[in-house]
């Protein structure tokens, strides 16, 4: 898996916990950003908007449980992959946890190797089940492996780059896509496109599908309502 482009927010009341962790992780691709408790991470998750957020269960402010509660329950952090950091060893907080919504745990005293390797195969399974999910947003129907979008019953014909952008806003409603977020998922690092080619197929996807279920975020980007 390429790490280079994904985004990671790590929270942790233990500075020597986010250091190392931090290194090793910036190390292996990934873009980091650190936040010291809850409710710090609760505001770093909405400025950085991250694919998987890694969350220590006790932190002053608000605890690791309540940042993941808070966070499913906006839309936009439905599909974010979330990560306990737990030093208890009570099988409860870790129930407590995956119920509040995170996808995994890993028990302190923390390994940078271990942390590395959970993070690397939570990404990959998350982008192959991206890949492979029929994706149904209202009257929308969006198959990757058909390579066939519906709406109300009526199919529509994508060009290819039309189709991948369309899925990659869809795929996380709400969330507000950057144009080299979109050059680098779509496009890819060794093709050169500039930002005028992002504004025509986006202005080509609507006009096809009829429907006004992309937003422009002006001077920053792209988004999907429903």
């Amino acid at each position: 898996m390429d790490a280079k482009g994904k985004k990671i927010l790590i929270a942790d009341d233990e500075p020597d916990i986010l250091e190392v962790l931090q290194y090793n992780l910036v190390r292996e691709g990934y873009e980091v950003t650190t936040a010291k408790d809850g409710e710090d991470a609760l505001v770093k998750a909405k400025s950085t908007h991250p694919d998987l957020i890694i969350l220590d269960i006790m932190m002053p402010k608000k605890s690791g449980v309540e940042v993941c509660e808070i966070l499913r329950t906006q839309p936009v952090f439905h599909d974010t992959l979330i990560l306990m950091l737990t030093a208890l060893n009570d099988e409860g907080f870790q129930i407590k946890g995956l119920e509040s919504g995170a996808d995994d745990y890993v028990n302190k005293p923390v390994s940078p190797k271990v942390i590395v390797s959970r993070v690397g195969a939570l990404l990959r399974r998350s982008n192959k089940e991206s890949a492979e999910k029929v994706l149904k947003r209202g009257n929308l129907s969006i198959d990757p492996t058909k390579f066939e979008v519906v709406v109300d019953e009526r199919q529509v014909t994508l060009a290819k780059k039309e189709f991948e952008l369309l899925y990659l806003l869809a795929s996380r409603p709400g969330r507000v896509f950057l144009r080299n977020e979109i050059l680098n998922q779509v496009w890819g690092n060794d093709v050169i496109v500039g930002d005028r080619t992002i504004d025509v197929h986006i202005r080509k996807i609507r006009q096809k599908l009829g429907l006004d279920c992309i937003t422009t975020v002006k001077g920053v980007g792209y988004k999907f309502v429903n």
